[in-house]
């Protein structure tokens, strides 16, 4: 599936959640931690930027020196409780956003593209909601799209903890989207030691994460995260 210009798009935000604990890399604070010369979230932010988002609203602990400099759009807010879970991180993020669209992102993913999230959403344009499924053929909940005013609906009625539970029930589409020759798996994650030692390697196979932005970006948006 191509992806639409970003100018043809509709209005969105994207929400990072970035509060987890981390308890399988051992309580670390996964969103600072560097593959490829940057943070996990500052290539999470880049890719929004480059897709065209018109807000990011980053959920979890204030991190703010982990972005470079004053980027405009972007906002930090924490979940209630702090390290809530998924639900509660939604819940704190869709109290920021004005948007009709948002994108909901996971802030371990070193590879993600502005290509891969315009092709997502030109998909949830026409679901009206969408989420990305990897090689496996696994559900991706936390790089997926979807209409705002559906899941402030969704979440007025929901009592449980599960981001399964309220994203699935809603219409969505599942999204293949295929690497380019020679790129890593967008959806590769950085749960476990193991993920984090795959994501190096590919950095230092000269893929830098994010690095196809560079050719990628929308020509009227000059904001950038390094």
């Amino acid at each position: 599936m191509a992806s639409q210009p970003a100018q043809d798009l509709p209005p969105f935000a994207a929400i990072v959640l970035a509060g987890g604990r981390a308890q399988r890399l051992g309580g670390a604070d996964k969103p600072s931690i560097v593959i490829g010369g940057r943070s996990l979230v500052s290539a999470v932010v880049t890719a929004t930027i480059s897709a065209g988002a018109a807000r990011v609203v980053i959920v979890g602990p204030v991190r703010r020196e982990l972005l470079a400099g004053p980027v405009p759009g972007i906002e930090i807010t924490t979940e209630q409780p702090p390290g809530g879970g998924p639900v509660a991180g939604l819940r704190a993020g869709l109290g920021l956003v004005t948007e009709p669209w948002l994108l909901l992102l996971a802030a371990d993913l070193p590879f993600l593209t502005g290509r891969v999230l315009r092709t997502l959403l030109a998909a949830a344009g026409q679901a009206p909601g969408a989420v990305t499924v990897d090689a496996a053929g696994h559900q991706q909940w936390l790089t997926s799209c979807w209409r705002v005013a559906d899941l402030r609906a969704a979440l007025a009625e929901y009592r449980e903890s599960s981001l399964r539970g309220v994203l699935g029930a809603l219409p969505h589409a599942e999204v293949t989207i295929a690497a380019e020759p020679g790129e890593p798996p967008f959806w590769l994650d950085c749960d476990t030691p193991g993920d984090l030692a795959a994501a190096d390697q590919w950095a230092r196979r000269g893929q830098r994460p994010g690095q196809s932005e560079q050719n990628d970006r929308p020509a009227q948006n000059d904001r950038g995260v390094r």
